[in-house]
Formats: structure tokens, sequence, C-alpha cells
């Protein structure tokens, strides 16, 4: 990578929240998603990258559609829809809250916050925040009122 690019993602850690979401305006020329902080770095940091050296080449493109449509029959809308709505074991789910910057691990059967296992989402944010939350919605992973 060019010194440019490697400055300009390095950048992005100490940039305030606020500039990101502006950053993501003229990368993405829309709205910033409501994602916490850590996402809007590594999906900035990727389009940074990909608007300097080129995204996926259209083959590996053109395998993953018909990987796709393999799974799903043809059927564009069955693609969309994850047949899984946990998150996948291992991910690691980072959420800021008062300037404190929460770290949870998601497990096969639940989900890993400070050491201790608990079995929602919502349990964690209650303990993070002290008052009853959507976990979900806390997290990011879904917009409030948004159906499971």
């Amino acid at each position: 990578m060019t010194d440019t690019i490697i400055t300009r993602l390095a950048a992005l850690k100490d940039t305030p929240t606020a500039d990101l979401r502006t950053l993501w305006g003229k990368l993405f020329d829309t709205d910033p998603p409501r994602q916490n902080r850590r996402f809007l770095e590594s999906r900035l940091a990727y389009r940074i990258q990909e608007l300097e050296y080129g995204g996926l080449k259209p083959a590996t493109i053109e395998r993953l559609e018909a990987l796709g449509k393999e799974l799903s029959g043809g059927k564009v809308a069955l693609r969309r829809i994850r047949t899984d709505q946990h998150p996948i074991s291992g991910t690691r789910l980072i959420r800021e809250y008062q300037g404190v910057e929460h770290c949870v691990t998601v497990l096969d059967n639940g989900f890993e916050y400070q050491g201790r296992p608990y079995k929602s989402l919502s349990a964690i944010a209650r303990a993070i925040t002290g008052t009853r939350w959507n976990g979900w919605v806390f997290f990011g992973l879904r917009k409030s009122g948004e159906g499971r």
C-alpha cells in the first residue's frame, strides 16, 4: 500500500464519529448506517482501498452469484435472507456506551461479556446500561421496531 492509503487508514481510528459519518456519505453517496463505530471504521477502510485498488474481480463476483443461485434455486429474494439470524460464533460485537467500549463475543449457545456467559444480548445491554434494552437494537444488529 502507498503511504497515502496507509495514512488514511490509520487516521480512521482517531477520526471523530461524526466525521466518519460525513466521510461515509462522500465515499458511498448514501447516508451512513446506524452501526457502531468499529463497523464504520472497518467498512470505510475497505472502501478506501476498494476505490484505490479496485473491488472484487468480475470473475469472483460471478462465482459468488453462481453459488448464491445454486443455494437459493435462483430466487434472488432467498439469497438476501440469512438462514440463521444469530451472528456467527466467534463474532465480536463492539459498542461504545457513555465513552466506554464494550465487547461481546458470540458463542454457539449465547454470548460472553467480561468473561461471563449470557443467554441474550438484552441481558448484556441491561448489565451495561442498567435499563431494559432490546439487545439486538443496542448492538446495532437490528433497527428499533424491526421484526426478527
